[in-house]
């Protein structure tokens, strides 16, 4: 049987390199699964692989698409699942990487059985959020289903229609019904998390803030101002930046909001993690007999 690594963990963990290692080490490709890198004019913002990083391994989905496309997450559970067939004629091994964990499970186990959107429903949501805000989709989430509050994107409002629809419709909690696997895959799957103290993970956050900023991520955001009502640009280092443009906010005030609202992102994303008891982690900073370690166990895994 076939292999896929998942390499996961929050966002600004270091699981590009991990994954191109490993990538090199096993002569293979990688599939992202970061569902903001598939937009090819948001580089900057979404810490996009690097054209040097880009060259040491090949990639698959990142920078594929144009911020004007809606792309689901069906459709792409649809093209992944396409390519590692592809790939897999190639090679034993494929490393799928990124920190969209919805996208991850879409992968390794599909995507569950929902109902599709009751207009009536999405209407009523949309009515409410334009005359109250976003914040009432929150509030009304969180007391529907306080599990998935703690881990969906609360500035999505998609997702917030999407799963409060959901819940009127099922009557069951959105985060019961998405955590039941659906199709079984025709690969194994090994999944491997990188993990460091919160606050070292949270000063890395901050500094990889200031690091975008000085790479030219407020160019990068001028240059995409007139999308900035597209879903794709709903996301953190973009929106809190189209505040400043819009003189809501000043500049050392944008970047602390982004600064904050990355750190909540990670914050969801280790509350995810937490849950599964299939991840092999890596602490960050790990050393070379660390990594080595690390390839006997994954080889050992192939062997079981």
């Amino acid at each position: 049987m076939k292999n896929l690594i998942s390499v996961v963990g929050p966002t600004g963990i270091g699981k590009t390199k991990l994954a191109i290692d490993l990538a090199k080490h096993f002569n293979t490709e990688i599939v992202s699964c970061d569902s903001r890198q598939f937009f090819k004019e948001m580089k900057i913002g979404t810490a996009a692989p690097s054209e040097e990083e880009l060259a040491e391994a090949p990639h698959h989905f990142i920078g594929n698409l144009s911020v004007e496309e809606y792309y689901s997450i069906g459709q792409y559970e649809e093209d992944v699942l396409k390519k590692l067939t592809e790939l897999f004629q190639k090679h034993n091994t494929v490393i799928l990487v990124g920190g969209s964990m919805m996208y991850e499970k879409a992968v390794i186990e599909g995507l569950n059985d929902l109902p599709e959107a009751n207009v009536e429903n999405q209407e009523k949501l949309q009515k409410l959020m334009e005359e109250e805000g976003v914040e009432k989709l929150q509030e009304i989430l969180k007391e529907l289903d306080s599990e998935y509050f703690e881990v969906v994107d609360i500035h999505n409002h998609r997702r917030l229609l999407r799963a409060i629809d959901v819940i009127w419709q099922t009557d069951k909690k959105y985060s019961e019904q998405i955590a039941v696997s659906q199709d079984s895959r025709d690969f194994n799957v090994i999944r491997i998390g990188i993990e460091a103290p919160r606050e070292e993970l949270y000063d890395r956050i901050n500094r990889r803030v200031d690091i975008m900023m000085e790479k030219g991520l407020l160019d990068e955001v001028k240059g995409l101002e007139k999308f900035k009502g597209l879903t794709a640009l709903n996301t953190v280092g973009y929106t809190e930046l189209f505040k400043y443009l819009d003189e809501e906010w000043d500049l050392d005030f944008a970047v602390s909001e982004i600064k904050k609202n990355s750190r909540r992102y990670a914050k969801r994303q280790l509350t995810w993690y937490r849950k599964a008891d299939d991840i092999h982690y890596l602490q960050l900073g790990y050393s070379q007999q660390d990594y080595e370690d690390l390839i006997l166990w994954i080889t050992e895994q192939f062997q079981k």
